[in-house]
């Protein structure tokens, strides 16, 4: 690959992350609240069951300094902020008590060290809007926030910060100052945030040098993504990690589509620098998470395996967000598998083989033995009907549309059936929240509302389909208004109601649920009703899988190691084509016999 040879300065941060890191974060679990408590007892269970498999970093994710943020999204309207007199977060006393005196997160630092770990943080590009408004002072600066900052470019999720303008007097001393405090606190991992996509080169530019002046060795992930592919050569150069996507859920629907966002980034790794495929929703998440419920993954356990092997033969860093106590032996043994971990930390020449349909192969190199690593996938899904089969079709809500909604009137023409399905409507975006609003249902002069009959079926992506409600758990609310009755859903969902007998009209209105709208990435939706299933007939349960071992670089007879199982197959010759579970994945080492 163009970069995944190239060397590095032996001074270079690059070396402070000679593999992918490997850590947790308590953001899939924890959102914006995570305790010290919590913080520690998932860095106690690491230190004993995680540890020797490489894990290592703790990281406390977004909004640490707010002693009274929230769930399901942030507290914007009150939050109790805590800034020290330069104008630089601290830790909220009453959710992490240690930092009590000044302290900051020096304590939880140490006691992370402690046990062998390593401490990171989350933060947000910028300057505090509140470290502005007080007119504070810059250490090391005779500049205020005041003079730094900029309103353009705010994250449009999360008002907390400012931009800081390159080359204005004190705006590098801001940076400088921030990474001195985190230096103190025995910072290793730092996670920025609203920094690389939209991608803010300058800031960027200064963070690198704070933290290279800081005297601490603190590996630099950023977020969110997808980082401009543009920009991935200056990624490279300035971060050890970048993110390829959004936040990634547990959606099938998301993990299928880094088969494309890993094939899209692998020519852009280099040890040191890492594009980051997002954390690991694995095991009991959503306990006060911004998306879903308290829960174990929706992932299958076939799912669980694709996500760890494309992940490890794409050497994507690994951040586990589930709370780790919370782990069953299944998650674990996806955790600690030591000859996967070794394809993660060790393999080079990483690449996908091929992509026939959604049967996927990629390949790496063994360097010790000159073995060959083959990751197989089965990706294959239970296609859904063409939307010209639809009763109704809504056509593309964008932003851009008017009301950013459309009415809904459908001639159910005697169906007994009814299929309420909301698909992504083509920026291959799975963030798109989807209203289904005011359905109703009429026939022999009666009328009925939709949402007071159970469905049959709901999906919701990686949420939860909601009556009254947005499926991230506010009002129904598209294009300014706010609807009382209504069906909260995400794309792709679909809901399925037996109809009442009579019942030969549906109408009501559609639209993008605000919450999506103001999203970065994302928003466009298509709404579709079905009066029959909408679902093409299934694929098998398992299919072969067939790779010619000359394309691997092999000839002759060849010995086979399944590495999930630790088995040793029947040896090959020719070609290997083993069976792979939908939605599955297979990890193999193959040698010369």
């Amino acid at each position: 690959m163009a970069f995944a040879q190239k060397k590095t300065p032996a001074s270079d941060f690059h070396q402070w992350a000679p593999t992918p890191p490997m850590g947790w974060n308590s953001w899939d679990c924890y959102g914006p609240t995570v305790t010290e408590a919590e913080v520690k007892a998932n860095a106690d269970y690491m230190a004993k069951n995680l540890k020797s498999s490489g894990w290592e970093y703790v990281v406390v994710d977004i909004r640490w300094y707010v002693g009274n943020d929230t769930a399901h999204g942030y507290n914007e309207k009150n939050p109790d902020f805590n800034i020290d007199q330069y104008g630089r977060f601290v830790p909220a006393v009453n959710r992490f008590p240690s930092a009590a005196g000044g302290k900051g997160f020096k304590p939880l630092g140490d006691y992370l060290h402690s046990k062998g770990l390593k401490f990171g943080i989350h933060i947000m590009r910028g300057v505090p809007v509140v470290a502005v408004q007080r007119k504070l002072p810059i250490l090391g600066s005779k500049a205020t926030a005041a003079d730094i900052y900029s309103k353009e470019g705010q994250a449009a999720w999360l008002h907390d910060m400012y931009t800081v303008v390159a080359g204005r007097p004190g705006a590098q001393e801001y940076y400088d100052s921030l990474f001195k405090l985190y230096a103190s606190w025995g910072l290793d991992f730092v996670k920025i945030d609203d920094l690389s996509e939209p991608y803010h080169a300058p800031e960027i530019e200064m963070i690198r040098r704070a933290i290279d002046k800081s005297g601490r060795k603190i590996v630099l992930s950023m977020s969110p993504g997808e980082t401009p592919i543009a920009n991935a050569q200056h990624a490279q150069q300035h971060a050890n990690m970048w993110r390829t996507v959004g936040d990634f859920w547990d959606s099938w629907e998301q993990l299928k589509e880094h088969f494309d966002v890993c094939n899209r980034w692998n020519p852009y790794r280099q040890p040191g620098a890492w594009p980051d495929a997002d954390m690991l929703p694995m095991g009991r998440l959503g306990i006060r998470a911004e998306r879903g419920d308290d829960r174990m993954t929706r992932f299958t356990r076939d799912e669980q395996y694709t996500l760890m092997t494309l992940w490890s033969i794409f050497r994507s860093p690994l951040m586990f967000g589930g709370d780790l106590p919370s782990n069953d032996p299944f998650t674990l043994s996806l955790l600690t598998n030591k000859e996967v971990l070794n394809v993660l930390n060790t393999s080079t020449n990483n690449r996908q083989l091929f992509r026939h349909g959604d049967l996927v192969a990629w390949t790496a190199d063994d360097p010790k033995t000159g073995a060959k690593y083959l990751a197989v996938f089965n990706a294959q899904d239970q296609e859904l009907l063409p939307a010209s089969a639809a009763a109704w079709n809504s056509g593309t809500i964008s932003r851009q549309t008017p009301g950013q909604g459309k009415a809904l009137d459908v001639d159910l023409k005697g169906a007994r059936t009814l299929y309420l399905n909301a698909r992504d409507g083509g920026d291959g975006s799975a963030w798109d929240h989807a209203n289904w609003l005011a359905p109703t249902l009429t026939g022999n002069g009666k009328t009925l509302d939709l949402t007071s009959i159970p469905w049959k079926e709901a999906s919701a992506g990686w949420g939860k389909t909601t009556i009254d409600k947005s499926v991230s758990g506010g009002e129904l609310r598209v294009g300014g208004k706010t609807y009382a009755h209504g069906i909260g859903t995400h794309a792709n969902s679909i809901i399925e109601y037996e109809v009442p007998a009579g019942m030969t009209h549906l109408t009501g209105s559609v639209g993008l649920d605000q919450a999506g709208a103001v999203q970065n990435t994302g928003g466009t939706v298509q709404f579709l009703v079905f009066t029959q299933s909408p679902y093409q007939p299934a694929p098998p349960d398992s299919v072969q899988v067939r790779v010619s071992l000359r394309e691997l670089g092999l000839t002759g007879t060849c010995t086979v190691r399944d590495l999930w199982s630790g088995q040793e197959l029947a040896p090959v010759a020719g070609e290997f084509a083993p069976y792979v579970r939908r939605h599955g994945a297979k990890l193999y080492r193959i040698a010369k016999k």
